[in-house]
């Protein structure tokens, strides 16, 4: 359902944008999220946006990131700015229901903040 792109190597103070392609029938209805995986470590939700394009962030990224979809497209997107090592995981975006993804998972983009 998700193709996940935009990820990669950048340092610390860098910013990235990632993309996510769906083909989700429902999409233009769906809440939709950013989640997030580090090593040895849950995945948990970074950013939500819900169907009239009202995004909801975690604290930790706040003021750094910004969702944001295209209906048209069935994509959304992940502006991250301001990058720390604490950043550093792979990637997946999901249909969002209670902070958790709604269908299987894509392959995800990895994310890594280093010197």
């Amino acid at each position: 359902h998700f193709v996940e792109s935009g990820g990669g190597l950048v340092q610390p103070g860098g910013s990235l944008r990632l993309s996510c392609a769906t083909s989700l029938n429902g999409f233009s209805i769906y809440d939709m999220g950013w989640f997030r995986q580090a090593p040895g470590k849950q995945r948990e939700l970074v950013a939500g946006i819900n169907m009239n394009r009202k995004p909801n962030y975690v604290d930790f990224v706040k003021g750094r990131f910004t969702i944001s979809r295209d209906n048209a497209k069935r994509m959304i997107y992940l502006q991250m700015n301001g990058l720390t090592v604490e950043d550093t995981a792979v990637y997946y975006c999901n249909r969002l229901i209670s902070e958790k993804g709604g269908f299987p998972w894509g392959q995800g983009t990895q994310v890594t903040v280093s010197w």
